[in-house]
C-alpha cells in the first residue's frame, strides 16, 4: 500500500456540473445564470459587503474606538501568586508556565496585587512600579528580561 494507490470512497466524488452545453442538458442557454443583471455577466460579482445598493452595514454603524498597532499584550502575574514559590528562589517565565500561573507565549508582567512575605529573585519582561518596590522591600530583586 502506498500513496499512489489511494482513492476516494465510491460515491464520494461527483462530476462537475457541465453548464452551457445545449438545451438537452438542462443547463443550456443561460447556464443557470438567469436573464440579464450583474450576476449573468462574466466577471460580474459584488464587492465584499455590497448589499444591492442598500447602505452597507459597515457604513451604517458608527466608527468607534482605536486599537494601537504597537500595543504589547502581556500575560499578567500578581505578587500574591509569586508568594507560593520558596524563599530565595529565582522565578522566571518558564517557572510560571510550569506551575500554570501564566499561559501562552506572551511576555510576562508582574503587578502589585497581594503581598510578598519573603525574598525572591524575579526575572520577567516587565514590572509595575509598585510591584518593583514591594519586591525590593521584601529583600528580593526584580530583573527585567528582553521581551
Amino acid at each position: 500500500m502506498d500513496l499512489g494507490h489511494l482513492h476516494p470512497a465510491p460515491g464520494a466524488k461527483r462530476a462537475p456540473k457541465r453548464v452551457g452545453r445545449g438545451p438537452g442538458s438542462g443547463q443550456g442557454k443561460t447556464a443557470g445564470r438567469g436573464h440579464k443583471g450583474r450576476r449573468s455577466r462574466s466577471g460580474g460579482n459584488s464587492p465584499p459587503g455590497y448589499e444591492g445598493g442598500q447602505m452597507p452595514l459597515q457604513r451604517r454603524l458608527p466608527k468607534r474606538g482605536f486599537r494601537p498597532v504597537s500595543r504589547v499584550p502581556y500575560a499578567v502575574v500578581n505578587l500574591g501568586q509569586l508568594a507560593t514559590f520558596p524563599a530565595g528562589s529565582t522565578v522566571g517565565p518558564e517557572e510560571l508556565r510550569a506551575r500554570g500561573l501564566v499561559r501562552g507565549r506572551h511576555p510576562v508582567k508582574c503587578l502589585a496585587d497581594g503581598t510578598l512575605p519573603h525574598a525572591l529573585t524575579v526575572r520577567l519582561q516587565a514590572f509595575s512600579k509598585r510591584a518593583r518596590e514591594l519586591i525590593a522591600a521584601a529583600g528580593g530583586s526584580a530583573e527585567v528580561l528582553d521581551a
